[in-house]
């Protein structure tokens, strides 16, 4: 990594998902999409009049989405690297073939394989960016199957993030959305539902009795969750909402200090301004069989509060 890449990316003042718009266009793709280069990443950004977003072409990878007039609602890790095969802390990982530790690496191959921009459109409204991803030698070592995996993300004063997987299997999957908050020990989080796994507490079940506040680290599989969660942030004077589609399970995470601070690709007080909620197929794999491709789906908007 040369340095002036390093001192890029550390300079204090303007968070890591903001700089990425000001880095040099390496291709201009339309009138409202670029590829830029993020140090190791290709990076794809969406620079329109309703929407600024960029997208990685690592694990297509969604790094930023700001509506015209708002906040960036997805937050970016500060120390994460930007490293070919590397996860990236923050932004929406898309986790898959499988959720979690069950297998190497940790969370699938997806979010750490190149894939490649094969569609794209533009109107008035917004941006729709298509990203595909076949098996190859790689994947099979790691996955013994065929497949195409194709992530839609349509872009304007709302987000829609669609995930598409063909072939014949059965597959665990979460869309690992990081959303920017103001301050954790405010934040409450409705629609996920009464029931959960504690991952915490080494995977025992539990209940919950109306919205989730974070005390400390929080690791939660909500198996009954409505179709839309909210969260409900005073400090930023907005309510992001979350709609989940074809999903099974919804997880609830923010690591909480002592394991923040022990993450390398975290700053310190990195858990403060962050709070994960995921759409997910956890309890409940993804199925994808012929012709019928299995699906997962989430929609989200912010909007002011009154």
């Amino acid at each position: 990594m040369s340095p002036f890449l390093f001192v890029f990316r550390r300079t204090k003042g303007q968070p890591m998902n903001e700089k990425i718009f000001t880095l040099p266009v390496s291709e201009q793709i339309s009138p409202y999409i670029s590829q830029r280069q993020l140090d190791e990443l290709g990076v794809v950004v969406v620079s329109h009049p309703k929407v600024r977003a960029a997208i990685a072409l690592q694990g297509a990878h969604l790094l930023a989405w700001q509506p015209s007039g708002d906040r960036p609602v997805i937050w970016l890790s500060g120390n994460t690297p930007f490293q070919k095969g590397k996860a990236v802390r923050g932004g929406v990982p898309i986790c898959w073939p499988w959720f979690g530790p069950v297998a190497q690496p940790s969370h699938g191959f997806a979010r750490n394989q190149p894939w490649s921009l094969t569609a794209h459109d533009e109107d008035d409204n917004g941006v729709i960016l298509t990203f595909t991803l076949k098996d190859n030698e790689q994947t099979r070592k790691l996955w013994p199957h065929a497949f195409t995996l194709i992530a839609r993300f349509k872009l304007g004063e709302e987000c829609e993030i669609e995930l598409e997987s063909h072939g014949d299997y059965q597959a665990t999957a979460a869309l690992h959305t990081y959303f920017q908050i103001g301050d954790i020990e405010q934040v409450k989080v409705t629609g996920l539902g009464d029931s959960y796994i504690d991952k915490v507490a080494g995977g025992a079940p539990a209940r919950q009795t109306g919205a989730l506040t974070f005390v400390g680290q929080t690791d939660r599989v909500y198996t009954r969750p409505e179709a839309f969660s909210l969260i409900k942030d005073p400090a930023l004077q907005r309510t992001i909402e979350v709609h989940h589609h074809h999903m099974s399970d919804v997880i609830a995470w923010n690591p909480g200090v002592e394991l923040s601070c022990s993450m390398a690709d975290m700053t310190n007080d990195g858990y403060k301004t962050m709070v994960c909620v995921e759409t997910g197929r956890v309890g409940k794999p993804l199925v994808a069989a012929g012709e019928q491709p299995a699906r997962l789906a989430v929609t989200f908007r912010s909007r002011k509060n009154a």
